[in-house]
């Protein structure tokens, strides 16, 4: 009898563990599963387009699992991981059209190539950044991103060449017709190579030492450290491997669709690795790979039902990640736990002991060097001709948007991705406000603020549920939404078309803003007064509830702190100063293009204020100056790339908090010295 209930009492618990686990399985691949259902009943396709679906989804879980590879390896999301693949891809498509090289050689090469060039930027780059905030380093994979993509538009000028795409089709004569597409040798040879490599990648990790070893690392770096484990060395191993399986996608699919080449740091080919990096929680590799599949089948029945407006993919696939990640439920692993804090970059601006600050020569150099730069900031025009007027005036109105960032990322420390979104939103309600309803000027950029903390508060609502990671990439999908869909002038005739000027109207209906010069003052008083308002925040008690829970959550929650004002708080003002600076910036370019708010945009800004100093307002400023300065002095988007790059690796290996760190070192090493000299030190 006790034998009998034993057995009874191990079957129900072996059958609940069963049950457990199919659970847990069923919920993991819950998302693609709701992917697949939305396909199939929204947007049903023939065999042949979801082959093609099938196919293109494959190839995108391969870049997405090097980023989820990469993200085990260091805790980043690594944007750096689509130009890995392509610089080897656009190499051998060079040896074979312009050397005259077989394909399979080419490839042969690439595949060396990609394998190296992963390991090369482990050992050159990123381990130079090894003790540095995930943040820093994944703003230094923007600059490495931007490195890449100008090394890949160099390699063809080696012929003499200067392609717009590229088409590398595998030299097989092979066509099978699965109405309405016609399968070539590419589409075959990426259904035969790209599960494999997945199935390689699986094997190695569940089945090998050096898998074991690169889970335990993934999951706590510092105790496979004390065990035993070269960390440092697995990484280099998985960006080498992420590099391959990059390749292998880029390469692939420049034999089934192409690939563009262009001048500029092209987000399109992670947009589908990126949702379904999100979908699989950033470390779920089987439900990664699932997801790209899924989304591939998404992604050509939208275009197959809207052949005339593809652009609808990218809003529909935002709303898909963000649903998916709100009704997900919240993880509890512990290497979870310690990215999120790694998130906290900013630090507080140190200040100027009370001592120091009343001495007469302190006082003297504050308010004369205050004085001597509002003075020469006032006169610049005087100086400067109509273009360099222009120039100066875009510099003012990215500092207001570096100080919406600072706001939102420094002081509240939720990170944003698509902050240009939220910009492009106040060009265009600014515009309409003047266009269309004849607003001075003073009215158009107090409802682009209002316009802008609505929709800042929109977008910050899942900042409730998310943090982190989470939340910077659900920003960026928001800003590719904004881009392809909700800032077309197409869609909402509220938004201004592209081919019609924008008349920049008078100041209070008196004071002419005409002139270049005029505009240059009037925006440089709306920053000032930003500065003064955006000051006064931080020292409020607003600013310190914003600082307590970007330092400790938990602790603020206990002292009573609001978490979801607080954090809906620090959207709002975030998102008022970001349109405000829309609304001048369209009114100083007389046009309105939803290509100036672009993702890629949203980037380079974000990374700039990084450089500049993430936690300061001149941080935001130098971070402006930066991002402008190689816009201004350099010929070509090649070597404002090359420049840009280079200067984000510089300054953040230099100094991770940016180049108003280094202003406060001189600030303190000066008044040591001063101190040392009156006997206070």
């Amino acid at each position: 009898m006790i034998h009998a209930e034993t057995i009874a009492g191990t079957e129900r618990r072996w059958t609940g563990a069963l049950g457990d686990r199919l659970g847990d399985g069923l919920g993991r691949f819950a998302p693609v599963v709701a992917v697949v259902a939305l396909v199939v009943v929204v947007f049903p396709v023939p065999a042949g387009i979801a082959v093609q679906g099938v196919v293109l989804g494959l190839l995108d879980a391969l870049v997405a699992v090097g980023m989820a590879l990469l993200y085990r390896a260091n805790r980043i999301l690594s944007f750096a991981q689509a130009e890995l693949g392509t610089a080897p891809t656009v190499l051998v498509a060079s040896l074979v059209a312009y050397a005259g090289w077989s394909w399979f050689l080419a490839a042969g090469v690439g595949l060396v190539g990609a394998v190296a060039l992963g390991a090369l930027v482990e050992l050159a780059v990123i381990r130079r950044f090894s003790r540095a905030p995930r943040l820093v380093l994944m703003v230094a994979t923007i600059g490495l991103a931007q490195l890449l993509a100008v090394g890949a538009l160099a390699l063809p000028s080696l012929w003499g060449e200067r392609p717009t795409s590229i088409q590398l089709d595998l030299p097989v004569t092979l066509r099978l017709t699965i109405e309405p597409v016609v399968l070539s040798a590419d589409h075959l040879l990426a259904l035969v190579v790209a599960p494999s490599a997945l199935a390689g990648v699986a094997l190695l990790l569940r089945s090998t030492d050096l898998g074991l070893a690169v889970r335990a690392s993934a999951e706590r770096a510092d105790r496979a450290a004390l065990l035993g484990v070269r960390v440092k060395r697995l990484q280099t191993v998985v960006w080498a491997l992420a590099g391959l399986l990059s390749f292998l996608g880029v390469l692939l699919r420049a034999g089934v669709v192409g690939l563009p080449v262009g001048d500029g740091l092209d987000l399109g080919l992670l947009l589908v690795a990126l949702a379904a990096l999100l979908l699989g929680r950033l470390v779920d590799l089987p439900v990664i790979a699932a997801s790209a599949v899924a989304l591939g089948l998404l992604e050509q029945g939208v275009t197959w039902h809207n052949p005339r407006d593809p652009a609808l993919v990218e809003p529909i696939l935002a709303a898909v990640v963000v649903a998916a990640l709100l009704l997900h439920r919240r993880g509890g692993r512990q290497a979870d736990s310690d990215s999120v804090s790694s998130w906290r970059v900013a630090d507080d601006v140190r200040p100027m002991p009370a001592a120091l600050r009343r001495m007469p020569a302190v006082r003297a150099a504050r308010w004369g060097g205050g004085l001597a730069v509002a003075a020469l900031l006032v006169a610049l025009p005087a100086f400067l001709g109509p273009g360099d007027e222009e120039k100066a005036t875009a510099l003012v109105v990215f500092c207001l948007i570096g100080v919406s960032l600072v706001v939102l990322v420094g002081w509240a420390g939720q990170v944003s991705l698509g902050q240009m979104s939220l910009v492009g939103f106040g060009a265009a309600a600014g515009a309409h406000a003047t266009q269309a309803w004849h607003l001075d000027l003073l009215g158009a950029l107090l409802l682009s603020g209002c316009v802008g903390a609505v929709v800042a508060l929109v977008v910050g609502l899942p900042a409730l549920r998310l943090h982190g990671l989470f939340l910077a990439v659900t920003t960026l999908a928001f800003a590719m939404a904004s881009t392809a869909y909700l800032l077309d002038s197409g869609r909402f005739s509220w938004v201004p078309r592209a081919d019609r000027s924008i008349a920049r109207p008078d100041l209070l209906g008196a004071v002419d803003m005409g002139s270049q010069g005029a505009y240059y003052r009037f925006c440089l008083v709306v920053l000032a007064l930003t500065l003064v308002g955006v000051r006064g925040i931080r020292h409020s008690r607003v600013g310190r509830m914003l600082l307590a829970l970007r330092e400790n959550p938990a602790a603020a929650e206990s002292f009573g702190v609001n978490a979801t004002r607080a954090k809906l708080t620090g959207f709002a003002v975030s998102g008022f100063v970001a349109a405000m600076a829309g609304c001048l910036l369209v009114h100083l370019l007389t046009g309105f293009s939803a290509r100036s708010y672009a993702p890629a945009e949203s980037l380079m800004v974000f990374a700039s204020v990084v450089v500049g100093g993430v936690g300061s307002l001149p941080g935001a400023c130098l971070g402006a100056l930066f991002l402008q300065g190689g816009r201004w002095f350099l010929p070509g988007p090649r070597w404002q790339m090359l420049a840009s790059g280079l200067g984000m690796l510089l300054v953040l290996w230099i100094a991770p908090g940016g180049l108003a760190d280094l202003a406060y070192r001189a600030r303190d090493a000066a008044l040591r010295h001063l101190a040392a000299r009156r006997g206070r030190a």
